[in-house]
């Protein structure tokens, strides 16, 4: 074997307790899921609303596949771009309050293209000011320039503030946050965020992967949840990323912004300069997500109430849920190997939860992250809660 270190750095993720094998799905992405052949209630899927099995979005795949064909052929620059694409970032843009939108085939490609795109490769030329707490693709996009990076203690104004002040004298200044943190559910106060990039001369940007189809009117997403509440205008905020894998049930990540923006990105972004495009089904079901989501609020709503329900259960029961705000319910355990068994325990209950632990959250801070969904039943919840407060109890956790 040409690289014996492998075999070590599994070696040491068993010893640590961390090492896990890969759950298969056996059927849809369901609240009552059949995972591994074992029936579970799923409590791990980022499906919010239910729309990954949502009729009107199969229909349309199946339709626009019929039409269009399996696959889109080329790259959006040369001739991967079909009508649908453009359907789609018109719509998107319209939803999320801004003048046009660029559509990749990720969420962590809008990332990582856009934050390389906007600044400079010139060492120290640009800076960037990004939250302590921010998704993976922030940082790695963050890598991928040569600016100053700047990193704010979490939701922390006075910092961010203290940060600006450091970051003054670079050409462009970029602050960047997540609008709900995947790992804590907790929302960015974007509204300050945004008043203090303007004093500084900052461009904002926010990734609002767990935002769509959660936050704001119809699942508009951060900067509408705020502009909703009166804190700030849609013109306050500069780039919206999102992402159509979650809430939307369906693939792809998108950068809204103005028509200056997209079309600076359309020739800059690398993952969208090289990524062939999204098969014209996956757009298609995409462009229905957006149609459901404003012809039936309903599922909003019923995502808020499951989260209540189960959030406010699980913090009479004595969980630690962290400072979550969102459907997002992380069960705080603190150690990492008993975690992941606190997990394993609770999948041979029939309850599929997943165990985070160090380096996607810091140590000592390792925990078992559930998700409330739209289409969980209340005997589905309240089956989890029973697993979590017997299992709880039995490792002390409670």
């Amino acid at each position: 074997m040409s690289m014996p270190f492998l075999k070590e750095e599994v070696a040491s993720l068993k010893e640590r307790g961390v090492f896990t094998e890969q759950r298969v799905l056996d059927g849809p992405q369901l609240p009552t899921s059949v995972v591994d052949g074992k029936k579970v209630v799923n409590m791990s899927s980022n499906n919010y609303l239910g729309l990954a099995t949502h009729p009107k979005l199969k229909k349309a795949m199946i339709e626009a596949t019929e039409k269009w064909g399996a696959g889109a052929g080329a790259v959006r620059p040369i001739i991967g771009t079909n009508r649908l694409h453009i359907e789609l970032e018109e719509q998107l843009a319209e939803f999320k309050g801004t003048e046009s939108c660029l559509v990749f085939v990720a969420g962590i490609a809008a990332n990582r293209g856009t934050i390389q795109a906007l600044l400079s490769n010139k060492q120290d030329e640009d800076a960037v000011v990004s939250d302590e707490l921010n998704h993976a693709s922030i940082i790695d996009g963050v890598r991928l320039t040569k600016s100053k990076r700047f990193i704010f203690k979490h939701k922390d104004m006075a910092d961010l503030e203290a940060k600006l002040k450091e970051a003054q004298g670079a050409r462009r200044i970029m602050v960047i946050t997540d609008g709900v943190f995947s790992m804590d559910g907790d929302i960015a106060p974007l509204d300050e965020i945004a008043k203090l990039a303007k004093q500084y001369g900052a461009f904002t940007f926010v990734d609002d992967a767990h935002a769509s189809g959660v936050l704001g009117p119809n699942g508009r997403g951060t900067v509408s949840h705020f502009v909703t509440q009166g804190k700030m205008k849609y013109e306050d905020w500069d780039i919206q990323m999102g992402t159509l894998s979650k809430g939307l049930g369906c693939l792809g990540g998108y950068i809204c912004g103005t028509k200056d923006l997209t079309d600076y990105l359309r020739h800059a972004a690398r993952p969208f300069l090289f990524s062939t495009a999204h098969p014209p089904g996956v757009a298609a079901a995409c462009i229905a997500a957006l149609e459901v989501v404003q012809e039936e609020p309903e599922l909003v709503e019923k995502l808020w109430d499951n989260a209540r329900f189960f959030k406010g259960a699980l913090k009479e029961l004595g969980f630690d849920t962290g400072r979550s705000e969102t459907p997002i319910a992380p069960i705080i355990v603190g150690e990492e190997a008993k975690t992941m068994e606190f997990m394993r325990r609770l999948y041979d209950a029939g309850v599929m939860g997943v165990g985070i632990v160090f380096p996607t959250v810091p140590r000592g801070a390792a925990r078992v992250r559930t998700i409330v969904t739209a289409t969980h039943s209340r005997e589905e919840l309240q089956y989890a809660l029973d697993a979590l407060e017997k299992i709880g109890k039995e490792m002390e956790i409670i």
